[in-house]
């Protein structure tokens, strides 16, 4: 039985921060990845937004790991020469009832620490985006987008540099505490199991990530939240697109509605929206194109028919449910379960890439200084 610092269950964006955040604090790490790579979930499924960090509750673990992410992001994507743009981001009121939901959207992010929104009118608005047709919008400058893989590299290769091993194509099916720290059992895809003794296990499996805390040995079933999958589907448009910067509705249920993103090549996506399921499946329907081509013309007028083409879909692994308050991040330590020095991540849904430097160092405290 092999002796080491940590086991990291999870090889998306945030295991892969978190397990770079301990190599480089000297700690031998493991990382343990059912998937044949690295980020094959929702860390390669979203819109690769960096968020300024607007909607969430002051004080929430969402607000501040967002706002700390960030900041945490740029700079790092710009010391390792890693694709990503401030593009900056309109969020458009299309009718003048929707004016107050911007101004509280403004006065949230200024409780959150993000004070650069500016409310512009409809000419100031579509000045900068002649295509765009609103009543009001505000202007986030600091919002962006990232090349998510390139990023997901390099957060391996700084990991790989430090001393992390990880193993593909293996799952973890067992976790005890015992007296000399954690085991943890895994099984790879040829049958073959291997077992490691740890004095510290993160639960970074995303979507499993209650299915891997279900597999802690004594770890209290009452802690583990129950988990909703919402599916997200995208639309792309051919050709280059007619913004130049990120155009978002205000917000609705469960999501933050059917918006407008671009990549780094300056293509144009829309999505994701909200439907929710029962089981994982990342099946887009071509018949939805007609709820996105009406949600777009709010703000996009000129769209035509029959342009949109079906990208991909992601799922959130939500806490919280249709009709209920939105969720915050659950990042469980040692103090929250008394069951060893073992993190679970649940929920971590968007902001979870713009945040996971911020998220790593978060689980790397609660592991370590508390």
């Amino acid at each position: 039985m092999q002796a080491i610092d940590c086991v990291v269950a999870g090889a998306g964006v945030v295991g892969l921060a978190i397990a770079r955040a301990l190599a480089l604090a000297g700690r031998e790490v493991v990382v343990i990845e059912k998937a044949d790579s690295i980020g094959t979930v929702t860390s390669s499924r979203n819109s690769e937004v960096v968020h300024a960090g607007l909607y969430y509750a002051p004080g929430s673990l969402k607000a501040r790991l967002c706002v700390e992410g960030r900041q945490l992001l740029y700079a790092y994507c710009a010391e390792h020469d890693i694709a990503h743009k401030r593009t900056g981001k309109l969020i458009v009121a299309s009718e003048p009832g929707q004016r107050d939901g911007l101004r509280a959207i403004q006065a949230n992010a200024r409780r959150c620490g993000v004070d650069d929104l500016e409310l512009l009118t409809r000419g100031e608005a579509e000045s900068l985006e002649p295509a765009l047709t609103c009543d009001a919008a505000l202007l986030s400058p600091s919002t962006g987008i990232v090349d998510s893989h390139a990023l997901m590299l390099s957060l391996r290769g700084d990991a790989e540099a430090a001393g992390t091993s990880f193993a593909f194509l293996t799952a973890v099916v067992g976790v005890a505490i015992e007296a000399g720290g954690i085991r943890i059992d895994t099984l790879d895809v040829n049958g073959e199991t291997f077992t490691l003794q740890a004095s510290a296990f993160v639960n970074a499996s995303g979507l499993d990530a209650q299915a891997v805390a279900g597999r802690i040995e004594g770890f209290p079933r009452s802690l583990i939240p129950r988990q909703w999958l919402a599916r997200g589907n995208y639309f792309a448009l051919p050709g280059r697109s007619p913004f130049s910067r990120l155009i978002y509705p205000v917000p609705v249920e469960g999501g933050l509605g059917i918006h407008l993103t671009l990549d780094l090549g300056g293509s144009a996506r829309f999505g994701p929206d909200v439907e929710w399921i029962e089981r994982v499946d990342y099946t887009v329907d071509p018949g939805r194109s007609a709820v996105f081509h009406e949600a777009i013309r709010r703000y996009w007028p000129g769209l035509a028919d029959g342009v949109l083409q079906p990208a991909y879909a992601g799922i959130r692994p939500k806490l919280s449910g249709p009709g209920q308050p939105a969720a915050d991040f659950m990042i469980q330590g040692p103090a929250d379960h008394g069951a060893g020095r073992i993190v679970n991540l649940f929920g971590i849904e968007s902001p979870g890439l713009t945040a996971s430097l911020a998220i790593a160092d978060h689980a790397v405290g609660l592991l370590y200084r508390e």
